[in-house]
């Protein structure tokens, strides 16, 4: 079968490999459409992200979904036709975290396309996928694999949602709108935020998260003035911020704008953060950081399977494996790009 496999920086295959054995526990899964998240493209454009580095060739790929092709003899949970979303995150269900109920914090975590550890773990850009029976979480026909493959990304801003406590009737502000941000919009809403604010430094996204549930969407870089002139007042509006950019300055510069005792969830990840620690002591912010999820991976499953939500809006494009590199540079082009996916028909 055909893989995307990442080699170096800008060093990007489609290669043969090999389909492992179906063991007693295990699902087949016939790989249909494949989301390329921000650490996709870290590892495509960089090879790595801050000490993480390839060090030998690693399938990409943890945003997937697929139609089960065969089981093994003592699965239950679902049959060869099935639409699934694969759960990437595979803990060891033994370690201290896993027993209290933080398996995204696993001491032996397995997870998708990841160069965490050594040797690497293979991802899920393949056109057929091995995977254990737990991973595999089962949606109606009529959702369509590209919207499955959502399922994940979405699962890690239902965690971040969890991580901010009730939602229910907050004002709410997002920093950063791509894919992340906006389904942190998604999260927000379905959790019942009264208001809901999305900030980026650039227009192009802003329209794709006022449709999906943003009530204001402001280019902070066009009116840099405008959030604290509309939200500033009496040392702040908002109940709760997202950061989903990655950038110290989204973070720092919206402070004005989150009320004393304001709950600050940071999602993206961007490195050495200088703070100015006497503003979040003087206000009383409650910092909180957001990693992955895991319950949070069926609730995904369920609220894309309800039709609650249509994700079809982050999409850009999708784009046949073969012309894996095509895709991968429209992904890095956030001019252009919000969600690109790889088609493996």
């Amino acid at each position: 079968m055909r893989a995307v496999v990442i080699h170096a920086e800008k060093d990007l295959r489609v290669e043969e490999t090999a389909t492992p054995d179906l063991g007693p526990l295990d699902v087949r899964v016939r790989v249909k459409a494949g989301g390329i998240c921000g650490s996709d493209l870290h590892y495509y454009l960089h090879g790595g992200f801050g000490t993480i580095r390839v060090r030998e060739p690693m399938i990409l790929g943890h945003e997937i979904a697929g139609i089960v092709e065969a089981v093994g003899a003592e699965v239950s949970r679902v049959a060869p036709g099935d639409l699934v979303a694969v759960n990437p995150s595979r803990s060891c269900g033994r370690c201290r975290y896993c027993q209290a109920g933080q398996q995204q914090h696993c001491l032996d975590m397995l997870f998708y396309g990841s160069a965490m550890r050594f040797p690497h773990v293979q991802g899920g850009f393949r056109e057929q996928l091995v995977i254990e029976e737990r991973q595999a979480v089962k949606l109606p026909a009529h959702v369509g694999a590209a919207q499955a493959a959502f399922a994940e990304p979405l699962a890690v801003c239902l965690h971040a949602a969890k991580r901010a406590g009730p939602l229910l009737g907050k004002r709410v502000l997002v920093t950063g709108s791509g894919p992340i941000g906006v389904l942190t919009v998604v999260a927000a809403r379905a959790a019942g935020a009264g208001e809901i604010v999305v900030t980026d430094v650039v227009d192009g996204p802003l329209p794709i998260a006022l449709k999906m549930g943003a009530t204001t969407a402001i280019n902070v870089m066009a009116e840099p003035d405008r959030l604290k002139a509309d939200y500033g007042a009496d040392k702040g509006s908002f109940d709760v911020m997202f950061e989903a950019s990655g950038n110290q300055h989204a973070l720092t510069g919206a402070f004005d704008v989150v009320r004393p005792g304001g709950v600050i969830v940071q999602i993206g990840v961007g490195g050495n953060f200088t703070l100015p620690m006497n503003v979040v002591v003087a206000k009383e912010f409650e910092l909180r950081g957001s990693f992955r999820f895991h319950e949070e991976f069926d609730w995904a499953v369920a609220l894309i399977a309800s039709g609650r939500i249509d994700l079809s809006p982050l999409l850009t494009a999708s784009i046949p494996i073969a012309r894996a590199v095509e895709a991968f540079d429209l992904a890095a082009d956030k001019s252009k790009a919000m969600k690109v996916q790889l088609a493996f028909d």
